[in-house]
């Protein structure tokens, strides 16, 4: 066990790579604008440069997860951090519309991984009997990332040129590879687990569709989310400045629903998915008939980030009740699956832009992607009901290793 202060150092980088992490996930969409100008495209286009990070989170989180699982945690930690950083430093350099798109895939094939991995060093590292709580401080980067990290770095990308926020997302990286170089100490794999044992998660019925839940109903918030930037200056009728607003109490939201949707999964994790699912549904359909009126939009905004976070927290404490010994590759599911709802909802909202219906038009495909949603949901509580005997309200979730 490394001494106090090296383990605080840990966790800080690991916080740092979540920052990180969360902040060129989420700026692009406050960037949407200068990005279509930099590189020579329209604004749906640029928009399929977050589907391009969301499909290599997609595609690295559970091939990283499986191939990884028997590798030593420090250096597969940084090598995650040194591709995650090399990806946006490239993002940065891109001459072209093209390279840009391949660039964001790269970006995005660290991430689910790297989470799953700071989870499992968090642990490593934390007191006995404290790992849950050691877990939460490590998973802080996301909800830190949207309350400074992209509204900060939108504002930079404003001012300095929209590459400059990709650059500070390369700095914040290459922070965490030096951070964790020194801190971290050698953490051997665990040998109990392996790729075949991962893989069994992949033939569970619930843990399929639990995915299945994230992948196509989270996709409404990105449909509407990704467009936020020409959403607020073409249709709010604000000027860019607004923006980084937006996106700040998008954040500060999402962090008290982090906080209520912990408690709502006390009483019921399905319940809470179900309050979460169709709450997001309705929030966005009230987006977007209030959408040119300024401080309703902002309301309705913070509302969807709360019952998105509730969606969210609790898709991944059912990940854990139902994926039994599989946890690791569960967790990098679950960022895969919400992903692929980014790359979902942003290419779908793209669409209907560019086939003219205007920029509230993606809450209304999110609207429709929430109720396909709640459609897989009830088929996984029909199962779950029909398992177990038990109702929803009375389902508790079942504690799970965390590592």
């Amino acid at each position: 066990m490394p001494a106090p202060r090296h383990a605080s150092l840990a966790t800080l980088a690991l916080i740092i790579g979540g920052v990180a992490i969360g902040t060129t996930e989420f700026v692009t969409m406050g960037l949407l604008p200068q990005i279509a100008d930099g590189v020579g495209t329209s604004i749906p286009g640029a928009g399929h440069t977050i589907s391009a990070y969301a499909a290599g989170v997609v595609v690295g989180a559970p091939l990283i997860a499986v191939l990884g699982a028997t590798w030593p945690r420090k250096g597969l930690l940084l090598g995650l951090m040194v591709a995650f950083a090399a990806g946006n430093a490239l993002s940065a350099l891109a001459p072209s519309y093209g390279t840009l798109v391949g660039a964001r895939f790269l970006s995005g094939l660290p991430h689910g991984a790297y989470f799953g991995l700071a989870a499992l060093v968090a642990v490593d590292l934390a007191p006995r009997g404290r790992a849950g709580r050691a877990v939460g401080t490590v998973m802080l980067g996301i909800p830190i990332a949207n309350i400074v990290g992209v509204p900060g770095a939108t504002w930079l990308g404003q001012h300095a040129g929209w590459r400059s926020a990709y650059w500070l997302v390369t700095v914040l990286g290459l922070v965490t590879v030096a951070l964790v170089a020194l801190s971290v100490p050698h953490l051997a794999a665990d040998r109990t687990r392996s790729a075949r044992a991962e893989l069994g998660a992949l033939r569970n019925l619930q843990v399929m569709l639990t995915l299945g839940v994230g992948a196509i109903g989270f996709g409404g918030m990105f449909a509407m989310y990704s467009y936020i930037a020409p959403t607020v200056t073409r249709v709010t009728g604000l000027s860019e400045s607004a923006v980084p607003l937006f996106l700040l109490v998008f954040g500060v939201a999402g962090f008290v629903g982090n906080v209520v949707a912990g408690r709502m999964g006390d009483w019921s994790v399905l319940l809470s998915m179900v309050i979460g699912m169709v709450g997001l549904g309705v929030s966005l359909a009230v987006f977007a008939l209030v959408a040119p009126y300024a401080v309703a939009a902002l309301v309705t905004l913070a509302v969807a980030a709360v019952l998105t976070a509730v969606l969210v927290v609790n898709l991944q404490l059912r990940l854990m009740q139902v994926a039994g010994n599989a946890q690791t590759l569960a967790a990098a599911g679950n960022h895969a699956a919400l992903n692929l709802a980014n790359a979902l909802g942003a290419w779908l909202g793209g669409l209907v832009i560019a086939a003219g219906f205007g920029y509230t038009a993606p809450s209304w495909v999110g609207v429709g992607l929430a109720v396909l949603g709640l459609g897989v949901l009830a088929v996984s509580v029909r199962v779950h009901q029909r398992d177990t005997g038990a109702t929803i309200r009375r389902h508790r979730p079942a504690p799970a290793p965390v590592a």
